[in-house]
């Protein structure tokens, strides 16, 4: 369920067990990335304890969206906050491993695993 909060990128937001779930959706890219940063700054206002990226319904993602990401975890570290990454498709996964950022970002196959 969206909010007027929230850009098209972002499709649900919703709390879970001291954790934000943020589920994207479509491409992650130039038009999309500069929104998604401040509607995801603006979550991780609110300082919940981690949040949880879904991007199981991401279709693409450039180094903008990839740019933006890395961003968003730093300002998570500032805030003490958990920045966890799950469902990423073949493709995005691949981006990150080859830029070696899986060894940046916690990533899980599931909302589940990286609530665990």
């Amino acid at each position: 369920m969206k909010n007027k909060d929230i850009n098209d990128t972002i499709q649900q937001v919703r709390n879970e067990e001291r954790a934000l779930v943020v589920s994207l959706g479509g491409e992650v890219d130039l038009r999309h990335s500069s929104e998604l940063q401040h509607s995801l700054s603006r979550l991780l206002d609110e300082t919940p304890g981690r949040m949880v990226l879904d991007l199981s319904q991401v279709t693409y993602m450039d180094s903008s969206g990839i740019a933006s990401l890395i961003k968003m975890l730093g300002y998570a570290r500032q805030k003490n906050i958990a920045l966890m990454l799950c469902g990423l498709t073949d493709r995005v996964k691949g981006i990150f491993e080859i830029t070696r950022l899986d060894k940046v970002f916690g990533i899980y196959s599931t909302v589940e695993e990286a609530m665990a």
